[in-house]
């Protein structure tokens, strides 16, 4: 190869690379674009408290659609997650947690001979359709620092199906609502 070749090879890089820097550059003349002074969008949220949060989300849940999802059946299926640290049978007693014989509409924290942790205990409220859900959602979000070490049941199904097992496994079961 002689210098001549060497000397077009060079050229022809030289003018591309000239060339495509150049275009650039009158494009950016031609299309002027004023850049904004405050660079992106500022977005507006309205802040919630977790307490209203948490009441939001109850009283969005219609308790009665939820409860259609599932069914006892699936529930006894769904329990043996449970039943682990829960004995469900009237006459069983406390494991790891309470029992759960008779627990639909009772005060939280009332089996007298289970120690519950000082959250439950202060709670002050009863085991309803809505807390059993959003207990079951993640127990330890629901009620803060209980010692139930569950992670909790994401499906409707499923938690539909533990709640209606729960109020079957009782001296007198509650009408659904």
């Amino acid at each position: 190869m002689d210098s001549f070749e060497i000397n077009k090879i060079i050229a022809a890089i030289l003018v591309t690379v000239l060339l495509v820097f150049g275009i650039g550059k009158i494009t950016d003349i031609i299309f002027h674009v004023k850049k904004p002074d405050i660079p992106g969008y500022k977005v507006e949220v309205k802040a919630a408290s977790a307490s209203s949060a948490a009441e939001n989300s109850e009283s969005q849940i219609d308790i009665a659609s939820l409860l259609a999802l599932g069914s006892a059946e699936d529930g006894k299926k769904v329990f043996k997650k449970c039943a682990a640290c829960h004995s469900i049978n009237a006459s069983g007693g406390n494991k790891i947690g309470p029992k759960l014989w008779n627990v639909m509409f009772r005060p939280i924290g009332s089996v007298s001979d289970y120690k519950y942790s000082k959250a439950l205990l202060s709670y002050g409220k009863e085991w309803t359709w809505e807390e059993m859900n959003g207990f079951l959602i993640k127990p330890s979000k629901w009620i803060k620092g209980n010692k139930m070490g569950f992670a909790g049941l994401k499906k409707e199904e499923d938690r539909a199906s533990v709640i209606l097992y729960l109020n079957e496994n009782s001296d007198n079961p509650k009408p659904l609502p």
